[in-house]
C-alpha cells in the first residue's frame, strides 16, 4: 500500500511511503520479502529447520521465529553476546522469538565473527542437526528476489526509490526491479566500509547510491534529536517509525530535501521497511538513560 505523505516540502517534491511494514503482523517489511522464497526453498528440500543469526534486537530473529512457527518450522537462533542469556525475560525481541518457538543459542562476540565459517556452521550442524540456513539479515540470493517484487508497476512513476540500508539485500532487489530512469537511494544503519562491495555482488554499479551521513552513530544508536523527529512525524502523519532503520531513512531524505539535493518535482518514493518490533526494547534502553520514548 503507498500512503501520501501531505507535508508542504519546497521545489514541488512529494513524498509518498511503501507500508511494507503492514504486510504481515510480525513477518512485516523487508523479512516478509526475504523470507518468502527462502521459505519455499527449505520446503522444497524437505527441511524440518531454520537457523539464522541475530542480535538482542533483530527484526531478522523475531521474524523468522515468527515465520516458523506459522509454516510448521523449528527455528534455532544464534544470538551475538553470551551475556542475554540469563536477560530473555527483559528483551521484547528475544522474549517473543522464545515464545513463537525458537531455540536460542547465545554465543561470545567472538564466536559470532564465525558465521559464516565452515566450521562453526559444522559444529552447529553436530548440536541441532540438520537445518536450512538463513543468513544473518537474511540476505542472499533468494531474499534479493523476494525484494525485488516490492515495486510494482504503478511506482513507475516515482523519480527516486530510498530504502534504509543493514545487509544491503533490500536495496539490491530495488535496483534490480527499478524501472528506467529511477535512482535508488540507500541510507545505511550502521557504520563500516564494504558495504557497496556486498551490494555489488548482487547488482551492477548503476542507478544507486549510498547517502553514509544519517547513520547517527551506528548500528542501534540513536540521539534525541532522531527521536524528535520520529515521534514529530509520526504526529504529523499517523506513520509509526523505527529507530534503527526507518526513523534514520526518513530523516535523511527530508534533511535532504530541505538542503536542495533533490531536483525540483521529484517525486520519492520511501520504503517503510517495518522493523516496528524494536521498539519495546529500544524505548526500555531509552528510560533507562532518561531520554524521550518513541511513540507508535
Amino acid at each position: 500500500m503507498n500512503q501520501p505523505v501531505n507535508l508542504s516540502f519546497p521545489d514541488k517534491i512529494s513524498l509518498t511511503v511503501k507500508r511494507e511494514d503492514l504486510l504481515h503482523p510480525h513477518i512485516s517489511g523487508n523479512k516478509f520479502r526475504k523470507l518468502k522464497y527462502n521459505i519455499l526453498e527449505a520446503k522444497k528440500l524437505q527441511k524440518k529447520a531454520l537457523l539464522t543469526f541475530g542480535g538482542a534486537f533483530s527484526n531478522h530473529i523475531a521474524a523468522t521465529a515468527a515465520a516458523g512457527k506459522e509454516y510448521g518450522f523449528a527455528t534455532v537462533g544464534v544470538i551475538r553476546g553470551e551475556e542475554l542469556v540469563n536477560k530473555i525475560g527483559d528483551n521484547p525481541t528475544l522474549k517473543f522469538a522464545q515464545q513463537c518457538g525458537m531455540q536460542l543459542k547465545f554465543v561470545t562476540r567472538e564466536e559470532y565473527r564465525l558465521k559464516t565459517e565452515t566450521e562453526f556452521i559444522k559444529r552447529l550442524e553436530a548440536e541441532f542437526g540438520d537445518f536450512y540456513l538463513v543468513p544473518e539479515g537474511g540476505t542472499n540470493e533468494l531474499a534479493v528476489k523476494g525484494c525485488e517484487e516490492m515495486l510494482l508497476p504503478e511506482d513507475q512513476r516515482f523519480t527516486h526509490v530510498a530504502c534504509a540500508v543493514g545487509t544491503g539485500g533490500t536495496i539490491s532487489g530495488l535496483i534490480r526491479s527499478a524501472f528506467p530512469g529511477q535512482k535508488v537511494l540507500g541510507f545505511p544503519a550502521l557504520k563500516g566500509e564494504g558495504l557497496s562491495d556486498d551490494i555489488c555482488k548482487f547488482v551492477p554499479q548503476r542507478n544507486w547510491q549510498l547517502i553514509t551521513e544519517y547513520h547517527f552513530g551506528g548500528y542501534g544508536k540513536v540521539t534525541e534529536e532522531l527521536i524528535v523527529f520520529i515521534n514529530d512525524f509520526f504526529d504529523k502523519t499517523g506513520i509509526p517509525l523505527d529507530p534503527v532503520y526507518t526513523g534514520k531513512l526518513f530523516f535523511g531524505v527530508i534533511d535532504l530535501i530541505h538542503k536542495g539535493y533533490f531536483p525540483e518535482n521529484s517525486d520519492i518514493l520511501l520504503i517503510h521497511t517495518g522493523g516496528l518490533q524494536g521498539i519495546a526494547g529500544m524505548n526500555k534502553e531509552l528510560l533507562r538513560k532518561k531520554l524521550p520514548i518513541i511513540k507508535t
